[in-house]
């Protein structure tokens, strides 16, 4: 598999690890759209949220106990935004189930 994602949790593509468990790695964006801009991701490749079943959900809501915790350790107490793109056309330029974690700033309203 030529997967980015799973090239940095293997440790064979150097990353700044901004948190890592048994389940996920978080790591900052080396071209951040936000002053903090952290990537979280399972370790188990999951192509994206269209891959998300029965028998793997439990990562994706530990995903989101684990936000809260990075966002704070980021001083991102004033607000924080989370986004994960799906397919091609929803802006998803690698394919393994990732959500960014945006702040540092406030954020501008608009979604597109």
């Amino acid at each position: 598999m030529d997967c980015i994602f799973c090239k940095i949790i293997s440790g064979e593509i150097p990353s700044k690890k901004a948190y890592e468990d048994d389940k996920i790695v978080a790591f900052y964006d080396i071209a951040p759209q936000a002053p903090v801009h952290i990537v979280i991701i399972p370790k188990e490749h999951i192509e994206s949220m269209n891959g998300i079943t029965t028998e793997n959900s439990s990562v994706v809501s530990h995903i989101f106990e684990v936000i809260p915790k990075i966002a704070a350790e980021n001083n991102l107490g004033d607000g924080y935004r989370v986004v994960s793109n799906c397919g091609a056309n929803g802006g998803q330029t690698v394919f393994h189930l990732h959500f960014h974690l945006l702040g540092g700033k406030a954020l501008d309203t608009t979604m597109a």
